[in-house]
């Protein structure tokens, strides 16, 4: 019967050996002595799935107690199979293995858990192998598997690849992710050494140095040049999406049952919450000009600073394009992948239904992030008179390019016409317009109009700014920028929106007529009728009575 209790036994064994390397037995001349030899535990174990017998032996137990402990955890162990032949099979190669590896007997509970959840009761696979395996696999979109690769081949497999997969436990994990703090110091203190050095590199005056001075400088820079390079840290929000990548790994292991439970679930990381946005406020400019801070990673330009902005651009070949972002919100992927089909100048609408990638400096196609991402945005008639005006600078730019393009082939040159991907902003051949090209424009734009720094994606956030400022609540802004949730919105843009608020505040406030001037107002009204009456007799000018 597959349940009942097979023999075991614990027998004292002496292990010397003659010269020939084999054992004495009970040749050894000390086998009567008392103490002499170590212990061995025998057990019994299920035959294999082939009928073949197998014994588990073990000896060296320096004590009957040591090998009696053993003893126990493999009858515990032998208990769990019942009346069930399966189970047999599985722990008895699960004992053979672990008597061929010379590995520790595995703890009986162990072994009930896994028996129960279906899970693989003995694997050499490492945590590495199965990132690895599990990245290779994925059906993400391209760039969310690269970052995905990324977190494994820069963080995971250097910090956890080494542990068995089946081993792993919260203590491995949370101590792999407190060991950032510890190397974000080191890089902080490396870079700020950077910059210590960087300074004793520079002559800082006019003219070239002495020789004397050129001679200490060059030694200052092969310092420089041994020093590691700047480093990033890595920050909370990054630390995150390390833990959801390898939570991500970890839980497709259990549906693999690989494994039972997910260490990663577990751990405690800082919250790694989205950057406030914040307005460009005068307050905010002399901040940054006198010290050359941001106040926030995210930063947006008042409607004012948007319109110097766009005065400045509108000599640019791709002003339609900012125009369009700063109002509208579109990503910058999907506005260079925006088609003309998908705009309806007559019913004043756009879809962003496609929008272009960067891997590296390859540029490929791709469905928006999410469903919400193609959902279609109305437009204003500013909007439709710009894009209106774009297109008829496309078909000028496509008609001047074929006649070039004519001109050259009868001249024996190898030139092909213009391309028609149907794209609404193009390379002036007609081909997918770079969306790092217009990342370039766009800070060259930046410069020239003496504006605040803002990144690109910023005009997506002064589009929120715009929404509301127009009397759009929480929820418009998240339908003209198309967030999955309200909350995201809500969490990025309060701060933001609270600046708003207070000039919408004010204006309402302005808007009620008072037939009886309020207690606050009289003071100062009356200071400002005396300064239009002038001094009285005996007041000094300018002196305050």
């Amino acid at each position: 019967m597959a349940g009942a209790r097979r023999a075991g036994s614990i027998t004292r064994r002496c292990e010397c050996r003659g010269g020939d390397g084999k054992r004495l037995g009970q040749n050894c001349p000390d086998l009567r002595k008392r103490g002499h030899g170590t212990y061995q535990l025998r057990q019994e174990l299920p035959a294999a799935a082939d009928g073949t017998r197998r014994i588990f032996r073990r000896t060296g137990y320096s004590s009957v107690g040591d090998a009696q402990s053993d003893l126990d955890k493999l009858r515990a162990i032998l208990d769990l199979i019942g009346d069930d032949e399966h189970y047999g099979h599985q722990i008895s190669d699960l004992l053979a293995k672990v008597q061929s590896d010379r590995a520790d007997i595995p703890d009986p509970a162990e072994v009930k858990r896994r028996l129960v959840g279906g899970v693989a009761l003995h694997s050499d696979m490492t945590v590495g192998d199965w990132l690895d395996a599990w990245v290779a696999a994925k059906k993400t979109k391209r760039l969310t598997t690269a970052s995905y690769a990324a977190h494994i081949r820069i963080h995971l497999r250097p910090g956890l690849g080494h542990y068995r997969l089946d081993r792993l436990n919260i203590g491995h994990v949370q101590a792999f992710f407190d060991s950032f703090e510890d190397k974000n110091e080191v890089i902080r203190a490396e870079n700020a050494r950077r910059r210590e050095q960087e300074a004793r590199c520079k002559w800082g005056k006019v003219g070239g140095p002495p020789a004397e001075v050129s001679k200490r400088l060059a030694v200052e820079r092969e310092k420089l040049a041994a020093m590691p390079p700047y480093r990033p840290t890595t920050g909370p929000a990054t630390r995150q999406r390390i833990r959801a990548t390898l939570r991500a790994a970890l839980n497709a292991a259990i549906r693999k049952q690989l494994i039972t439970f997910n260490p990663a679930e577990w751990v405690e990381l800082e919250s790694g919450k989205r950057p406030k946005a914040k307005l460009w406020t005068p307050q905010h400019v002399e901040h940054w000009k006198r010290t050359g801070e941001k106040p926030s990673p995210v930063m947006v330009w008042t409607p004012e600073q948007l319109g110097r902005f766009l005065d400045e651009a509108e000599s640019s070949r791709l002003y339609s394009f900012f125009h369009l972002i700063a109002f509208r919100g579109l990503r910058r992927g999907e506005g260079v992948g925006l088609a003309w089909p998908h705009v309806d100048l007559d019913a004043r609408l756009i879809t962003p239904a496609k929008t272009l990638v960067v891997d590296g400096w390859e540029v490929f196609e791709d469905d928006p992030k999410t469903e919400e991402s193609a959902a279609t945005i109305g437009l204003d008639s500013l909007n439709v008179a710009v894009l209106r005006e774009r297109r008829r600078q496309q078909l000028a730019e496509r008609d001047e390019w074929n006649r070039h393009a004519a001109e050259q082939r009868a001249r024996g040159e190898q030139v092909a016409d213009w391309v028609d991907t149907g794209k609404v902003w193009t390379e002036l051949d007609g081909t997918w317009l770079h969306p790092e090209k217009v990342s370039y424009e766009f800070r060259t734009l930046c410069k020239r109009s003496g504006l605040p720094p803002i990144n690109l994606r910023d005009l997506r956030h002064v589009a929120a700014t715009l929404v509301h400022a127009g009397g759009g609540d929480i929820f418009a802004v998240q339908k003209v920028l198309r967030h999955t949730k309200a909350g995201l919105a809500s969490e990025t843009y309060t701060e933001l929106l609270e600046e708003v608020d207070r000039d919408i505040a004010e204006k309402a406030a302005r808007l009620v007529p008072r037939a009886r001037r309020s207690v606050q107002q009289q003071p100062a009204e009356r200071n400002q009728e005396r300064d239009q009456a002038g001094p009285e007799d005996g007041d000094e000018p300018g002196v305050a009575a």
